[in-house]
């Protein structure tokens, strides 16, 4: 009986560790398949037969251990190695890596299936799925405004490639950089008529060339000041003068009359007292309140006398007028691209104007449309939401075949919008929120498994976000092929979640999950398994040598 147990003892291990071979072998062959993950088999003995049963011991004698002859062996399990397989980078986009514990979730024919090998390609209907198999990759598709719903309600994801974004006009601009504080006043507050009058080459009722110089109003907006000086008789003269616009129009107009040169004692011919009392603040003041000009002029230092004319005048010492700007490209309902000015002037302590403009060519009826406004600071540098006038700013224009445009000028808070400091002026255009009509050109993937489409305006919305899955028992899965599995007795429900926190997982885009097999591990199995093959052959040839002697006995 002995020599039969020995006999099937070394069956039970040939053909446990022709399984253990046939696991190894399979480990090998995928050793280049993408998120394989290679299986390990345990043994462990069989029934046991009793020789002799044990005794226990008595207060005279002791006890004995029972005699047990085993039976051989079985397969104690075959496991999967769940372990992280290291990524190799592809470049392709749909080449998704998984790192941590989940799984993707896959549809074919109504059964849902779960991999670890994300080579996915779009198919004909914008569907992501396994080449393999056409299995579609599971998750949430986002609403028109690429807002993903809430919950883990499972869909097939499917991208329009397609897909165009409406146009979106803009309905706010914010505006930040800084005005500089010790700036000087915008607006001209003097002009200075200076030179000389050639007496000889003027005859009564004829002028001298215009003087011109450029003015500025509150806003930044320039004009043309021109004067000329008409002689009425002998030494005398008026002067006369004009604003004039961009436009060429006349905007105000005046003159000072019988203003009389005379020797001043020092062979200088120079207005007289009389002539210069006129220049007395009133006469020589330009105020347009409808244009925000206003300034004084003066021109009792020109002299007269017989060289040649040099008539020249100058706003403010030549002082560089204040006038900081800044612009940015907004869109209308139809798409169309539209440069909004804005234009910043210093007006007093603490205190500059704005103005928003476009010009002619953005507007239905070719005229410029223009909004202005008043803003205030205060000591610290910040902006004092307050004193913006008006309040709640809002610029608007009519733009050929769209709607009207109406935009919320944002001048931000604190320190994060327009502030006034001793800094440099620079302003511009932190943001707007409208966009031309676009299409669909390229698509990213985050770690967090959102697929954004790129548009070809340069926005980007989020069209939809890859779920996975997580098991309770990943041993508990069964392989169906193709880089799949399923759920089984023992796996558990699978859990539902978005990647990041909710499963410990990531995904890593334009990369693949390698196998997890060691091949030197596994060749040292496959020694191990084929000494133990030997063995267990060695102890049936030898059991069959003792069971041949006993034959030949009767001989």
């Amino acid at each position: 009986m002995a020599l039969l147990t020995s006999l099937f003892a070394g069956v039970s291990g040939l053909r446990n560790h022709q399984s253990m071979m046939d696991v190894i072998g399979n480990n090998i062959s995928n050793v280049n398949t993408i998120g394989f993950k290679g299986s390990r088999v345990t043994f462990s003995d069989t029934f046991n037969q009793f020789v002799k049963a044990g005794t226990n011991p008595t207060d005279t004698s002791g006890g004995t251990n029972s005699y047990q002859i085993g039976l051989g062996t079985k397969i104690n399990s075959i496991d999967r190695n769940w372990n992280q397989g290291t990524f190799e980078r592809t470049g392709i986009t749909t080449d998704l890596a998984l790192q941590g514990d989940g799984m993707f979730v896959l549809k074919n024919n109504g059964q849902k299936f779960y991999s670890r090998a994300g080579a996915f390609v779009f198919d004909a209907n914008g569907k992501l799925v396994s080449p393999q198999n056409g299995a579609v990759v599971q998750g949430k598709v986002a609403s028109a405004d690429g807002v993903i719903p809430p919950g883990n309600n499972l869909e097939d994801i499917a991208i329009d490639t397609n897909m165009k974004l409406p146009a979106i006009a803009t309905t706010e601009i914010k505006w930040g950089g800084n005005l500089k504080s010790n700036s000087a006043i915008t607006r001209t507050e003097n002009v200075l008529q200076r030179g000389n009058i050639n007496s000889s080459a003027l005859a009564v009722g004829e002028s001298t060339s215009d003087s011109t110089v450029k003015v500025y109003n509150i806003y930044g907006d320039s004009f043309d000041f021109v004067s000329n000086f008409e002689k009425t008789a002998a030494d005398t003269y008026t002067y006369n003068w004009s604003v004039v616009d961009s436009t060429g129009a006349t905007l105000d107009s005046g003159s000072i009359a019988n203003l009389v040169f005379a020797d001043d004692g020092t062979g200088t011919m120079k207005m007289n007292a009389a002539s210069v009392a006129l220049f007395d603040g009133t006469n020589n003041l330009v105020s347009i309140p409808s244009s925000e000009i206003q300034f004084t002029f003066d021109a009792t230092i020109v002299t007269q006398n017989a060289s040649t004319s040099t008539l020249s005048a100058s706003a403010d010492n030549n002082r560089i007028p204040n006038v900081v700007s800044g612009s940015v490209t907004v869109y209308d309902s139809l798409g169309s691209a539209h440069q909004v000015t804005m234009k910043y002037s210093k007006i007093g302590e603490n205190e500059w104007t704005f103005v928003a403009s476009v010009p002619g060519t953005s507007t239905y009826n070719g005229q410029p449309s223009i909004y202005r406004g008043q803003i205030t600071f205060n000591p610290d540098g910040t902006l004092d939401p307050a004193n913006i006038s008006p309040n709640n700013p809002e610029f608007s224009f009519k733009p050929n075949g769209a709607n009207e445009v109406i935009m919320k000028l944002d001048f931000g808070e604190g320190f994060s919008g327009v502030t006034q400091t001793s800094a440099s002026s620079v302003i511009s255009a932190l943001s707007q929120d409208g966009s031309p009509a676009s299409t669909l050109s390229n698509l990213n993937i985050d770690q967090y498994g959102n697929i954004v489409g790129i548009f070809s305006n340069g926005s980007s919305q989020t069209l939809a976000q890859i779920m996975t899955a997580t098991f309770t028992n990943l041993n508990g899965l069964i392989s169906t092929g193709d880089n799949m599995y399923s759920a089984y007795a023992n796996s558990g429900e699978p859990l539902i979640s978005t990647l990041g926190e909710e499963t410990n997982t990531t995904v890593q885009s334009g990369a693949l999950e390698q196998s997890n097999v060691d091949l030197s591990e596994e060749f040292t199995k496959m020694i191990v398994s084929q000494r133990g093959f030997q063995a267990n052959a060695r102890v049936i040839t030898t059991a069959d040598t003792l069971l041949q002697e006993i034959t030949n006995l009767i001989r």
